[in-house]
Formats: C-alpha cells, sequence, structure tokens
C-alpha cells in the first residue's frame, strides 16, 4: 500500500495506529544510532554505506529492532535513495525515548 506524504509540524506523529517519523539519514557511520531531532526530522545514523538504497534497507532493519517490528511493518514513503526520508510503522511494540517524549508533548499542547 502506498501512502501520501504527510506534513508535519514534528518529526513523528501518528496516523491511527501507525507511527509517521520523518528521518535526517547519515549513512557510512561510525555506529547505529538515533539521534536527536534536527528541525522537523530525527537524525538516524547506520553504518552502512549509501549505494543503491542499501542503507535504507539497513536502516529498515535497524528501525524494526528498535520498535520491535518486522521489517514488513516499516514502508518508506520516499526518500529510499536519498537522506531525507519518511516511513510509516505499522503499530510499533516499543517507543524509543526520543520519540515517546515528543509524543508525549505533543499530546500537552492540543
Amino acid at each position: 500500500m502506498t501512502h501520501k506524504r504527510l506534513a508535519m509540524s514534528s518529526f513523528c506523529t501518528w496516523d491511527n495506529d501507525t507511527l509517521v517519523l520523518n528521518i535526517l539519514g547519515k549513512p557510512s557511520a561510525k555506529q547505529d544510532a538515533m539521534g536527536k531531532a534536527k528541525g522537523n526530522q530525527l537524525k538516524i545514523s547506520v553504518t552502512a554505506s549509501p549505494v543503491a538504497g542499501r542503507a535504507t534497507d539497513y536502516m529498515v532493519r535497524f528501525l524494526a529492532k528498535e520498535f520491535g517490528v518486522t521489517i514488513n511493518d516499516i514502508e518508506v514513503v520516499f526518500g529510499r535513495f536519498n537522506v531525507n526520508k519518511q516511513v510509516r510503522i505499522t503499530s510499533p511494540k516499543k517507543l524509543p525515548s526520543v520519540i515517546s517524549k515528543q509524543l508525549s508533548h505533543e499530546v500537552k499542547n492540543t
């Protein structure tokens, strides 16, 4: 299933039971890491090289572990061959602290 780009005021939001993330990818990093927000994107570093979309594929596997889902639960909406990406994570089982902090902040401000 393909989705339209979702305009967001922060790097993450819920769309029903799906978490939507705007990502600023950093391939060829020293280690895999979920970083801080940079504007309306979340910086995510991966060790994979940016060749033929491999860094994005690797990032999806990294995110699957971080969110407790399978790789099939993650859809790259756009940015497969770019550092600017949007992904949709269906029914995440875990929320990393940077995500839960942002989502609770948004709830307080609505």
